[in-house]
């Protein structure tokens, strides 16, 4: 998540870590209604929403749902180039560098999901990621050729199995025993969340296998804009962003409405495979319009504001990760207020947005006095495999290009 090669202050792209920043918001959002309802856990619809939590877990599976951990790895892949770089510059081991930082992120990964959330990215990230260093001579357009396809037969796949499951009609009976058993776990006490935890770990394992397509074409895709610099100033000009935003907002949303309407209603739960598919395959363009959108804000006369917003968060990713982890993990189960479902879907909402902002205010705060946080110094530190260097910490909370 961070460039654990590269001093703090020193050759870093405002534009990728903005977009780390604002992934986050999406990251969180999908993420604490997982943790803190067992429904969305279980991939079922809440038989006890209000209407206004029908209306949230509508919004949040249309518009975050399947597309922000595809912006994230994206960002991973472009990330890729900017080590691969500081490492030839300082004389040092790609391979090895990489290898002892995918290793930190499994181990990572391993502890994040055994001790606060099942759900978690970064051991899929540190397994998938060798691929990038395997094709990291590839050539760009090689590589997009080759994430189109992946993710391309991937998304067909699912959406022709979702067709003939729709064609069944029959309907998933609701898991009642787990959820009840869910519940009690993470309402327990921390060892039964622990416990919980553990006995979810071949899903978590499962889910890396799954989420592989759409991870490495993400990264392809992030390699390839990296090897070109398009996130660098002037990478890629406004009527450029303009229309790809807009072709990405006139694929991605009628995907992202049909998903939400067959996941949450009002189509019936056979149509729920079908949505997944229909969403997995358009989630790419509306990720990209997001990120367009953006990189327009970026470059518009509120340039400086927005990165002042999202930069610090950005450049401490992978500490925000994590502690959105712990902290909504606190309010859910017996580390703290063990409110696991008994919150509505517009609770958890605003509790996430709260979550952010105050990210985004600490981040900020944490910058002025630091050059990295705490876990992507240690990230760092075994990526290098030594005491990172002292990092200056900027007068600016946005870093320098």
């Amino acid at each position: 998540m961070d460039d654990p090669g590269e001093p703090a202050d020193r050759r870093r792209l405002p534009a990728v870590d903005a977009l780390r920043g604002f992934a986050l918001l999406g990251i969180l959002v999908v993420n604490s209604a997982q943790m803190l309802s067992p429904w969305e856990a279980e991939g079922f619809r809440d038989p006890g929403a209000t209407p206004v939590d029908h209306v949230a877990v509508w919004l949040v599976t249309a518009l975050a749902s399947s597309k922000f951990y595809l912006l994230f790895s994206f960002l991973f892949g472009y990330s890729f180039t900017l080590q691969t770089v500081s490492a030839e510059r300082d004389g040092g081991s790609v391979t090895a560098r990489f290898l002892r930082r995918s290793l930190g992120l499994v181990l990572l990964g391993l502890a994040h999901a055994v001790l606060l959330y099942t759900g978690d990215i970064l051991m899929a990230y540190g397994l998938l990621g060798l691929v990038l260093l395997w094709a990291r001579r590839i050539a760009p357009a090689t590589a997009v050729k080759a994430a189109a396809w992946l993710y391309g037969v991937f998304g067909v796949v699912l959406v022709a199995l979702g067709a003939l499951t729709a064609a069944v009609d029959e309907e998933e009976p609701v898991p009642h025993r787990a959820i009840a058993e869910a519940v009690a776990a993470y309402r327990g006490t921390a060892g039964t969340v622990v416990r919980e935890n553990l006995d979810r770990l071949p899903l978590t394992l499962a889910a890396v296998l799954l989420m592989a397509p759409g991870v490495l074409a993400a990264f392809l895709l992030g390699l390839a804009a990296g090897k070109r610099r398009l996130l660098a100033p002037g990478g890629v000009g406004r009527a450029r962003l303009r229309r790809t935003a807009a072709a990405g907002l006139a694929v991605g949303l009628p995907g992202a409405v049909f998903f939400a309407c067959a996941a949450q209603g009002p189509l019936e739960d056979r149509w729920h495979l079908l949505g997944v598919g229909v969403g997995t395959l358009t989630a790419p363009a509306l990720s990209a319009a997001y990120a367009c959108l953006l990189l327009l804000l970026l470059d518009s006369p509120r340039g400086d504001r927005v990165r002042r917003l999202f930069v610090p968060a950005g450049r401490l990713a992978l500490t925000n990760y994590l502690g959105q982890s712990l902290v909504v993990m606190c309010v859910a189960t017996a580390y703290g207020l063990s409110l696991y479902g008994r919150l509505g879907a517009a609770a958890v909402l605003l509790l996430a947005l709260a979550v952010y902002a105050l990210q985004l205010a600490l981040s900020t705060a944490w910058l002025r006095r630091f050059g990295h946080g705490p876990a992507e110094w240690l990230l760092r530190a075994l990526t290098l495999a030594g005491r990172p260097g002292r990092a200056r910490a900027p007068r600016a909370p946005e870093p320098a290009s």
